[in-house]
């Protein structure tokens, strides 16, 4: 009887799926690189700037503003209030750490339980760990819309906005990007679940998830509306999204004996709340009106601006309509909300869509062009992060 080793041989599917690995790691390899490039650059800067000003650069990486806050729920759990006069009143009113999202501290504590260092390095590796799995998920969408070249275009102008300082310090905006990017990849892909699994961590994560879950049931609304969709991960996708945001401001609520207001009453306190637009109009008003404002204030308003051209680009570019209904809502969330002015570019990190225009215009032109514009981005970058973090005096 004749012997032989058995052989399987792989279906054309299996096949077609490997190629499309293969073919995919490398151009997802150069736009982990370019983004490491760009804000390792923006790190090294940042540590030479801090040594220069005798600060101490990890504590300036890990324990800015908010960073403190996210670190004491990892260390102690929630509870810290903190008494804080009112700049309408001048009266004190308490601060709670109950306005923060769980799932970053959560994953604070348990790094800093496996790995070595304390909850400093902990806060900053899944901040960094979580904005690289981002700029990958940036990549495939814009891969996807508008192309490899502009894909990697996309990421590199992420990176090098001035606010992307952010994305290597202890804040919730790069694990938030990550979700929200990855999330709108599966829905340009049908994958349902996906995005609705996505979006609920994303809920979990800070208020602005609300915008990914909202995207979510929005498509699947619309899909169910215009194509009599009876598909069951549709309606489950669309219903299951606002899950994560709705149960922790649920919590909130019922900690603090107000179930459905509780969070926002917590919110108010820490004098944001949603009023159209009105004190951004405001604080706007005043830049322009020649007021005596500090420079960051100047430059958010700038800011801001760009952000609504941009948006406008980016309806009359016929944007698919996941990535329209996610930035419009983040748009709206972050320019409604009163408090905090100078603090909205950072609200808008996650709103990478809006360069989407730019990165398509840039892949058209010559390559060392785009390389330049990006450095020169990235540069400008570089010094106002170093001026928000060791010379200005307002939250970033």
């Amino acid at each position: 009887m004749a012997t032989g080793r058995a052989t399987v041989s792989a279906s054309p599917l299996e096949m077609r799926a490997v190629r499309a690995v293969r073919s995919a790691a490398p151009t997802t390899v150069i736009a982990l690189g370019v983004f490491a490039a760009v804000r390792g650059a923006g790190v090294l800067v940042l540590a030479l700037g801090s040594w220069w000003a005798g600060r101490d650069p990890l504590r300036v990486l890990g324990q800015s503003w908010d960073s403190v806050w996210y670190l004491g729920i990892a260390a102690n759990g929630y509870g810290r209030t903190v008494m804080s006069p009112s700049p309408l009143t001048g009266t004190g009113f308490v601060q709670s750490d109950y306005a923060f999202f769980p799932l970053y501290p959560a994953l604070i504590r348990i790094v800093s339980e496996i790995l070595p260092g304390g909850l400093v390095p902990a806060g900053l590796l899944v901040a960094w760990v979580s904005a690289a799995v981002a700029a990958v998920g940036i990549y495939r969408v814009g891969e996807q819309v508008i192309g490899p070249r502009a894909g990697l275009l996309l990421v590199g102008l992420w990176a090098a906005l001035p606010h992307a300082v952010v994305l290597t310090l202890v804040y919730t905006e790069p694990l938030l990007a990550a979700f929200a990017a990855w999330a709108l990849y599966a829905l340009l892909r049908g994958r349902w679940l996906w995005a609705a699994g996505l979006a609920v961590l994303a809920g979990l994560t800070r208020p602005t998830g609300l915008a990914v879950a909202a995207a979510v049931s929005a498509m699947a609304l619309y899909t169910i509306l215009t194509r009599r969709s009876r598909a069951p991960e549709v309606w489950l996708a669309g219903l299951l999204a606002p899950v994560g945001w709705a149960a922790y401001v649920v919590a909130v609520g019922t900690k603090v004996q107000d179930p459905f207001g509780g969070y926002f009453a917590v919110q108010r306190n820490w004098g944001s709340r949603f009023d159209f637009g009105g004190g951004a109009l405001r604080s706007a008003e005043q830049v322009l009106t020649g007021g005596h404002v500090p420079l960051a204030t100047t430059v958010t308003v700038v800011l801001l601006a760009v952000a609504g051209l941009l948006a406008m680009l980016l309806v009359l570019d016929r944007t698919p309509l996941p990535l329209l209904a996610y930035t419009a809502i983040l748009m709206v969330i972050t320019y409604g909300g009163a408090g905090f002015f100078e603090s909205k570019p950072r609200f808008l990190l996650p709103a990478f869509p809006l360069l989407l225009p730019l990165a398509a215009v840039m892949a058209r032109a010559r390559p060392r062009t785009a390389v330049v514009v990006t450095a020169v981005v990235a540069g400008l970058g570089y010094g106002y992060g170093l001026y928000l973090l060791l010379v200005a005096r307002v939250p970033l």
